[in-house]
């Protein structure tokens, strides 16, 4: 079972995704002035906005998911480089 985290934050920086753990790590501390391990959803876009990635603590470790858009772009990302946080 999937036990994602309730808090989210979207990163408005454009992300390299060749970039893996530890990368996407260090963009949460100065970014997002977050740490992964007090928990949340950390969600990541590339510059054309067609791949994605998810970055989470898994009870006993760090965790990736990834997609590729083969067609279309996500949409709605703010054009400032700001935090946006979502809580559910």
């Amino acid at each position: 079972m999937l036990n994602l985290p309730t808090r989210i934050y979207f990163c408005t920086v454009p992300t390299d995704m060749r970039k893996s753990f530890d990368g996407l790590l260090r963009m949460t501390e100065v970014y997002l002035q977050q740490n992964v391990l007090d928990g949340g959803l950390f969600v990541f876009l590339n510059k054309k906005q067609d791949r994605i990635k998810l970055l989470y603590w898994d009870r006993d470790g760090l965790a990736i998911w990834y997609k590729r858009l083969e067609a279309g772009t996500y949409r709605n990302r703010p054009t400032k480089y700001t935090l946006t946080a979502v809580v559910f």
